[in-house]
């Protein structure tokens, strides 16, 4: 788990003298330093899920990292595009792709599309032959696992991501000649922090995968295995092992006998460079349990109503009072306002702030911020020893019409 550095503390400790309302700061000097450590290698092609943290400072990093960007729709297309990225580098991912959305995706210059059912493919053929282009495509497989594995995106579960393995078998990729079906797509596991469970899931989708694509007739070149990488949220729990998952990727592509392999990559990408910071607003005691009541809470980080798995918190200041379990609240009429337990000094009071870390990833563009009507949060960024402000907060005034 990412430990809070003393400069970025300190630059932390000066924005709460400034501000009223909670806030975001990214670290990208720290962030610059993961990337480099991860996409060194010649393993596996690293793509960014932009759906992790959108924010155009978080994408030039990725972009000065050698990432490539996968985009899941046409806002994250645009925003991709505005920093200066070429369309040629995009991958369009995501089960919901119209027929207005190709062709808007066409208009840009993207060529590389993720097929996530027959009529996506159907849809994208007619596309490319009024362009008279090709299109590089990749074809969203769903498999069934034994022993009912599950997890977040699916596991044996039915979802709404690519089609089974039969009824890709359905057609025929002589029908589209626009489209080089260049491979197969398959991600269905997330937040996944055991490197040899990993390896044997991938290891176990290598039979089907070649399967599917010798009854297509398909020279199958890519396989793409989504992201599903983990961060530890909690102090039990341990990072993966990057190398080990480098080792077990290189067997994988040695044993499909594929060209390249691809990864999308978010939550492991930047989750752990980021940090949202949270003025307290009471100290309570209720039916023998303590209760903390922030400024913030699901309107700003929605992910543990989600998952029930809290994002870590620890007191901005000092203390060498005893910690004891509070439950943290947020400002929101309902009860699934709720960002966990965690054990915290027993004196903190209305003057504090609480640091939740590993939020570089799935924090306030997957929340849900306009309940209530509270501000939004300020993004500031630190780098080179600065920081600065890449959004301040909007009232309600400002952003409600």
């Amino acid at each position: 788990m990412q430990t809070l550095s003393t400069p970025v503390k300190a630059a932390i400790t000066d924005l709460t003298a400034q501000q009223h309302e909670p806030f975001y700061l990214y670290d990208l000097e720290q962030l610059s330093k993961h990337l480099k450590s991860i996409n060194d290698q010649s393993v596996v092609k690293l793509w960014y899920a932009v759906k992790a943290n959108p924010l155009s400072s978080v994408i030039q990093t990725l972009d000065q990292a050698g990432f490539d960007f996968d985009v899941a729709s046409s806002g994250e297309l645009k925003q991709v595009l505005s920093q200066g990225i070429d369309a040629k580098r995009v991958l369009n991912t995501g089960p919901a792709k119209s027929q207005h959305q190709i062709e808007e995706f066409f208009s840009f210059g993207v060529t590389t599309f993720v097929a996530e059912s027959i009529n996506q493919v159907t849809w994208l053929q007619e596309a490319a032959q009024r362009h008279d282009t090709q299109l590089r495509i990749l074809l969203r497989v769903q498999l069934r696992w034994p022993n009912n594995e599950k997890n977040p995106l699916g596991g044996d579960s039915l979802t709404p991501f690519g089609l089974g393995a039969e009824e890709w078998t359905t057609i025929s990729l002589g029908d589209y000649p626009n489209l080089d079906f260049a491979g197969l797509h398959i991600f269905q596991w997330g937040n996944m922090l055991d490197a040899s469970k990993l390896a044997s899931l991938w290891q176990q989708m290598i039979a089907p995968l070649v399967s599917l694509s010798e009854r297509l007739e398909m020279n199958l070149r890519i396989l793409d295995l989504g992201g599903g990488l983990g961060i530890p949220y909690s102090s039990e729990d341990l990072p993966i092992d990057w190398q080990a998952i480098l080792t077990s990727l290189a067997q994988f592509k040695a044993d499909a006998r594929i060209e390249e392999l691809w990864m999308e990559l978010g939550r492991y990408a930047v989750g752990e460079c980021g940090y949202y910071v949270n003025p307290v607003i009471e100290q309570k005691q209720n039916y023998g349990a303590n209760q903390l009541i922030l400024a913030g809470g699901i309107n700003h980080l929605l992910r543990p109503a989600v998952t029930g798995q809290p994002f870590p918190a620890k007191l901005l200041r000092e203390s060498q009072t005893t910690a004891v379990p509070f439950t943290l609240h947020g400002p929101l009429c309902t009860a699934l306002d709720n960002l966990g337990e965690h054990l915290l000094p027993a004196d903190i009071h209305e003057d504090d702030w609480l640091v939740f870390s590993q939020c570089g990833a799935y924090g306030f563009t997957e929340s849900m911020p306009y309940f209530l009507c509270h501000a939004l949060p300020a993004e500031f960024i630190y780098q080179a020893g600065e920081v600065r402000c890449v959004r301040s907060s909007l009232t309600p005034q400002e952003y409600l019409r």
